[in-house]
């Protein structure tokens, strides 16, 4: 069961606040702990226990983008705005989702729902345990011990200061950074190709400016700091 999520709503548009507010107290399990029309006002605040950052993305003054930079502290975070070309660089940050303007309910729903998907997993991490072998990783999840061939890998995703291994048959969490699994020798034959993802060479099958497809039709994003990472990649 999901423990109170704790909110901070940024947005410089009155009514899109109220949008918040209405469809947000809809969910017993998520309070509103604070809301600011400008960033400024939001930075004395940073130090609160929030969950959840909702964040306009193009706010006069400082930016959402570059409270994001400020509030790292913050698990999840949401950004909304009317300029969809942001996406792009909120994306290259720890970002959970990013929702046009205007806003539309059913559109918002999707996205608490991903937020909830998200602290379920963090909770669950929270109890998983992992050791990384020369060609297998060990995953305890529980009273279950799984050892995950690094060759059935399909890809890597970073969850802040959690993991997640994507196989065909199953996804594990696992306590620690992907930065810090890029680092051992195991993980060698994997390239980072945005700041969320990191893929298994062998497995790229095609790629464009902005995305690669995987095998099994996966299809993930490449942040614009990564390009140079696919280089060897000539189809």
């Amino acid at each position: 069961m999901i423990t109170n999520i704790k909110c901070m709503i940024i947005d410089d548009n009155e009514l899109d606040r109220l949008f918040l507010f209405h469809h947000l107290k809809q969910y017993e399990n998520i309070e509103i702990v604070v809301s600011f029309n400008s960033a400024e006002k939001a930075i004395p605040y940073l130090e609160l226990p929030i969950d959840v950052l909702i964040i306009e993305a193009n706010l006069k003054g400082m930016n959402g983008l570059e409270f994001r930079k400020l509030a790292h502290k913050i698990p999840a975070c949401i950004f909304i705005s009317s300029n969809s070309e942001l996406a792009i660089d909120a994306f290259e940050l720890d970002t959970l989702d990013f929702i046009s303007k205007p806003l539309k309910t059913e559109r918002f729903h999707y996205s608490i729902q991903k937020l909830f998907d998200f602290i379920k997993m963090k909770e669950k991490c929270e109890c998983f345990d992992a050791l990384v072998g020369e060609n297998s990783i060990k995953i305890k999840e529980g009273s279950n011990i799984y050892q995950v061939n690094i060759t059935d890998i399909l890809y890597l995703e970073a969850l802040k200061d959690y993991t997640r291994i994507v196989t065909s048959e199953k996804k594990h969490c696992i306590l620690d950074s992907l930065g810090n699994l890029l680092h051992k020798t195991t993980f060698d034959s994997f390239i980072r190709i945005h700041r969320s993802f990191a893929v298994p060479r062998h497995l790229i099958r095609s790629k464009n400016a902005h995305e690669v497809e995987l095998t099994h039709q996966i299809k993930l994003p490449i942040g614009r700091s990564y390009k140079e990472n696919l280089s060897f990649f000539h189809p």
